[in-house]
């Protein structure tokens, strides 16, 4: 067998397993670990009672929020990082659909974090559990 040949078989097998992805060690989207950073906002009140797109009303006193794609059910950690406060919320809706936000949570969960004032805050999130596909 040539040595060339040799030597190709290998930087095949590396590009083979850089490509998918066994060489990243941040979680996929959607899994659990995966994180994102940016703003939050919350629901107004005048949305209680309306339909969320999961089916469910609205009901501001639920720890439930909005995100474009994580699907329903999946559980996330959202954390305030300017007072160190966190909450865990449910996937229950979509959106947010202004520019630059990551997350919509509803009015409790708002409170937790101590964002109701500001309207709108930086937050990180964590998924901490995966919900259906």
């Amino acid at each position: 067998m040539p040595k060339y040949f040799l030597r190709y078989s290998l930087c095949l097998l590396f590009i083979a397993l850089l490509a998918s992805g066994c060489s990243s060690s941040a979680p996929a989207f959607g899994t659990r670990g995966y994180t994102e950073t940016g703003k939050a906002s919350f629901y107004s009140d005048k949305l209680k009672g309306n339909k969320m797109a999961n089916g469910e009303r609205y009901k501001p006193g639920k720890r439930t929020a909005a995100h474009k794609k994580l699907p329903f059910g999946t559980k996330v950690k959202v954390t305030n990082p300017q007072n160190g406060r966190s909450v865990k919320v449910l996937i229950t809706d979509r959106g947010p659909f202004a520019r630059g936000r990551i997350i919509d949570l509803s009015k409790s969960a708002a409170r937790k974090l101590d964002i109701e004032k500001s309207g709108v805050a930086p937050v990180q999130m964590k998924v901490v559990r995966e919900g259906k596909k």
